[in-house]
């Protein structure tokens, strides 16, 4: 049997269970009172609409989508190890292909030594506030402080200025959280598992971001104003 820390757990977990659903203009959550949000990543993936569109020109539609499939699926596979490993799962690298086990071994040392507590983990949450739901990955004490915890993949490594979306993905969610549970979390960490390299650690402070969050998403919602979209 392979070694496995047993991670504290304090909060039930799935405490918040929001159905989603995926449309041509992006995801949405489905509340319990039957309304709909848009999810914090269509939001926040609005303004790189442009960038991403001259993208795939650039490169070729066939590239665009081999790329972008590599990389969805990267993502989900080392995010299942992960969400199974800090549930305590003693099979949690069960099925996983060497590229997964290897970036997923890179990370395991900062989970063990650095992040206990957990809150919650793939919780759905949401913000009346913001007018945004989303699905955190990690909501635990890292370094003994409340922390977002957002676990990402690349193939390369990245500069602060490159993922400023995710320190606002991240931030939003630290408001949902406290929203629906009364309990701040101001720190936000984004752990990156980089192919054929060490992972990087980024930490911020939620009211860094959330103000510039709080911009994007008054953008978004003044185009979808201007062009007469109803989420419901």
């Amino acid at each position: 049997m392979r070694q496995i820390k047993p991670f504290k757990h304090r909060l039930v977990e799935d405490t918040f269970k929001l159905e989603s659903t995926d449309t041509p203009s992006g995801r949405y959550y489905v509340l319990p009172d039957g309304s709909k949000m848009p999810s914090v990543t269509t939001v926040l993936g609005w303004q790189k609409k442009d960038s991403l569109k001259d993208w795939r020109k650039r490169v070729g539609e066939e590239e665009a989508n081999r790329i972008s499939k590599y990389a969805a699926n990267r993502g989900t596979k080392v995010h299942a190890v992960c969400e199974n490993y800090l549930n305590n799962k003693p099979d949690y690298l069960d099925n996983a292909d060497i590229l997964t086990q290897d970036m997923f071994s890179s990370i395991q040392p900062i989970l063990n030594e650095r992040v206990d507590n957990i809150y919650g983990i793939e919780s759905a949450l949401y913000s009346n506030h913001l007018g945004l739901a989303g699905r955190c990955d990690c909501i635990a004490d890292f370094d003994a402080r409340p922390s977002i915890i957002d676990f990402k993949t690349s193939t390369r490594l990245k500069k602060k200025e490159w993922i400023e979306d995710y320190f606002m993905q991240t931030a939003c969610y630290a408001v949902m959280f406290e929203e629906r549970t009364n309990i701040p979390i101001p720190n936000l960490v984004i752990i990156i598992a980089v192919e054929n390299e060490s992972p990087q650690i980024f930490i911020e402070k939620r009211d860094t971001w959330i103000g510039e969050a709080i911009d994007v998403i008054a953008g978004y919602n003044a185009a979808q104003w201007l062009a007469g979209e109803d989420i419901d």
